[in-house]
């Protein structure tokens, strides 16, 4: 039975949770750890004087921010051994759940970025933390937090939504694309992309899936030409249709039970980027992986 002071630190800390599991996620763009991270953070939370912190969401934003960094620098290591593109774990919302301005396309752009741009980039851009708090955080000065963040944002800028694309639309597209893509037409799925579509693909060695960013509508078409072949063999089961990563997409079942997320970035009416996660390891989260 836990004591009255583990009572009094979860019944502090648990409403901050979803926050912090955001900040880490955005971080790490892997579910688990950013589950592991958060956990680890109560830890110290429940090992600190707790009567001397007047601020929890600070202190325990700096802890999370920290471990995060932590991370990061294995997590970097293990990229540069991942087998073809490399994407972030798949968030799904359904329904009215908030979509944050953190998009797939967002998320990988901060890849890029160092530790410490991102960090400061997210704390201070999407989590609305002063640059003095952020300071105290990553242990350098308001001044240097300021530069990290304007370098985060150069770099980052043609990543962010030039505009809000209504929900229901996004999602008629992916309606549109499944249908067309599942059904080999090719002239409507055609219609559907931009010029310069991209398709990343994640298997992580573990599933098929193209081992580099395949680029172009020509090249696209070409993959999907030869995917129309595998979905008149094995006709893929649709799950549900969904946000992923603020994107619309949908979740379905792929020949051999084989679980998978597409989520579609769509400008100007046209989708230029199709992000398609199929490494078991990544999905694990969705559903508790049963799906119904």
């Amino acid at each position: 039975m836990p004591s009255v002071s583990q009572g009094d630190a979860a019944a502090s800390f648990d409403p901050l949770r979803p926050r912090l599991i955001r900040i880490a996620y955005r971080m790490l763009g892997s579910v688990a750890d950013a589950e592991d991270v958060v956990q680890d953070a109560f830890l110290r939370w429940l090992d600190a004087d707790r009567s001397e912190i007047r601020e929890p969401v600070a202190f325990l934003t700096r802890v999370v921010t920290r471990l995060c960094l932590d991370v990061l620098k294995s997590a970097r290591r293990q990229r540069e051994t991942y087998i073809g593109p490399w994407l972030p774990e798949p968030m799904v919302e359904d329904g009215e759940d908030e979509v944050e301005d953190v998009t797939l396309p967002l998320m990988l752009a901060l890849e890029r970025l160092s530790p410490l741009e991102r960090a400061t980039f997210l704390l201070h851009d999407v989590f609305g933390l002063g640059f003095e708090e952020i300071a105290e955080t990553i242990g350098r000065d308001a001044a240097a937090c300021r530069q990290l963040a304007s370098r985060a944002r150069t770099h980052v800028r043609a990543s962010r939504p030039r505009f809000d694309m209504p929900r229901e639309r996004g999602l008629e597209i992916a309606h549109a694309f499944f249908a067309a893509s599942r059904s080999g037409d090719m002239s409507a799925l055609q219609a559907l992309l931009a010029a310069d579509v991209a398709v990343h693909s994640d298997g992580g060695g573990k599933k098929p899936a193209a081992l580099k960013v395949i680029s172009g509508i020509e090249d696209v078409m070409k993959l999907q030409a030869g995917l129309a072949h595998y979905f008149a063999e094995t006709m893929s089961k649709l799950v549900r249709y969904a946000t992923i990563n603020g994107l619309p997409g949908f979740i379905s079942i792929e020949r051999d039970d084989t679980l998978q997320t597409t989520a579609l970035d769509i400008r100007d009416g046209k989708i230029v980027g199709i992000y398609v996660t199929r490494n078991p390891d990544k999905l694990k989260h969705i559903e508790g992986g049963t799906l119904h």
